[in-house]
């Protein structure tokens, strides 16, 4: 058991004796080199943490990039992003070339691995958010300058790699795990999905008789269920706010919830309209309402009471069916692309209306057959959601043993074991 000592800073405690505690600005300083003119233009993701990739795009966030302003970036750079590093953005760049200012390229004396776990950890504790200005917006600069007042952590050189190259393997081998369970919640998410549109398409008799229908969406379903235009299904709905009526958020997340749930739900705060509420338009339980995004995920069926904003379309059964069977032909992939076929974006979130819905003809099982296929989905897809869930529970596990495994090792809590 090595001897430790008081490091003095609040989130380390204590740290081995023969470390020492140096401000950034001794041994870290910004770079802002020019581009070469052969530079192609980074594009920065982060999912958890940053990594530098070169005219790719995979899911994430992307920089904006200006014509103007660019920084020349190599291979090995320690990167911090300037409006993400209090979340843990800080990488090591994997490509040569340019970027806006937004993303702080650091040199340093001392090993950049070790530095980017050390700041990540930092990021973790929340060390960097505190000293982070702005509701969304942190600048660039501002970060820099308090983060050259911090106190960092300074084993040797030679300690500092053993971290660095210790962590890297077991971050390796967590991030694998992680992997794998994403995997795996991605294919219960195809396998429902498939479910959906396997029940609501074809039924749950696997020896009913099929037929083609005039259906472009679909190529075959039960012979005797009957065809209707959507608009003789349902009608758009111009009621307006009622008296009482609560704020609601149309979210594919969490479906139609008033907006203060949505708030706990997702930890974040919604600022409630004051204005224009006599627009509004009344939503009641077994109502459809035709989001924004409604061609990414389906029309959400509303299980309360209130109003939500007139940008939406909000969609009353003519006739008496089973809602939780259309919320569920709504949700099926065939459908999802049908409705997408009615539109031509020019841009992301552009509005759907009822003359898109209205495109895409629907069918109607018999009633008690409705209630039955709602039934098992419900069940199926409940059975799914609930394995799906323990799966992201093992991935909450999985990020915060890496995290706590970080913290341990940089600040010198856990030895790197001697090979």
């Amino acid at each position: 058991m090595r001897a430790m000592k008081d490091s003095g800073i609040e989130w380390v405690g204590q740290i081995p004796s023969t470390w020492r505690i140096n401000k950034g600005k001794y041994f870290i300083s910004l770079l802002n080199k020019p581009p070469k003119e052969t530079d192609e233009v980074i594009t920065c993701f982060r999912n958890g943490e940053v990594t530098l990739r070169s005219n790719r795009r995979e899911d994430g966030f992307t920089v904006s990039l200006t014509e103007t302003g660019y920084q020349g970036i190599d291979v090995g750079d320690l990167i911090i992003h300037g409006m993400d590093g209090f979340a843990g953005a800080i990488g090591i760049s994997d490509s040569r070339g340019k970027a806006t200012p937004v993303l702080n390229v650091l040199n340093t004396t001392q090993c950049k691995k070790y530095l980017m776990y050390l700041m990540r950890s930092m990021a973790y504790c929340g060390l960097f958010l505190s000293l982070s200005t702005g509701i969304r917006v942190r600048t660039c600069d501002t970060n820099w300058k308090k983060l050259r007042e911090i106190e960092y952590l300074i084993p040797d050189l030679f300690e500092q790699q053993n971290i660095a190259d210790f962590l890297d393997a077991k971050c390796a081998e967590i991030d694998s795990l992680i992997a794998d369970i994403k995997t795996q919640i991605d294919t219960l998410e195809q396998y429902k999905r498939s479910i959906i549109t396997e029940a609501v398409t074809k039924g749950l008799n696997p020896d009913v008789e099929m037929a083609c229908h005039q259906i472009s969406w679909i190529e075959q379903m039960p012979v005797h269920w009957k065809v209707i235009p959507s608009k003789y299904l349902f009608h758009n709905s111009d009621k307006r706010k009622c008296e009482g009526d609560q704020q609601l958020t149309a979210s594919q997340k969490h479906g139609i919830v008033t907006q203060q749930e949505y708030m706990e739900r997702e930890n974040s705060k919604i600022v409630f309209a004051n204005q224009g509420l006599e627009n509004w338009k009344h939503v009641e339980p077994y109502d459809f309402v035709i989001s924004l995004r409604s061609f990414q995920g389906g029309l959400e069926m509303s299980e309360t009471t209130g109003c939500i904003t007139w940008h939406y379309v909000v969609l009353k059964a003519n006739k008496p069916i089973c809602p939780r069977f259309y919320k569920w032909l709504f949700k099926s992939s065939s459908y999802i692309n049908a409705l997408q076929g009615t539109c031509n974006f020019i841009r992301d979130g552009q509005d759907l209306r009822f003359s898109n819905f209205a495109q895409v003809p629907l069918y109607e099982p018999p009633l008690s057959e409705q209630e039955d296929i709602a039934s098992y989905l419900d069940m199926k897809c409940s059975q799914i959601d609930s394995i799906s869930d323990q799966k992201k529970e093992q991935l909450t596990v999985l990020e915060a043993y890496k995290k706590s495994l970080i913290y341990e090792y940089v600040t010198g809590k856990k030895e790197v074991p001697v090979q």
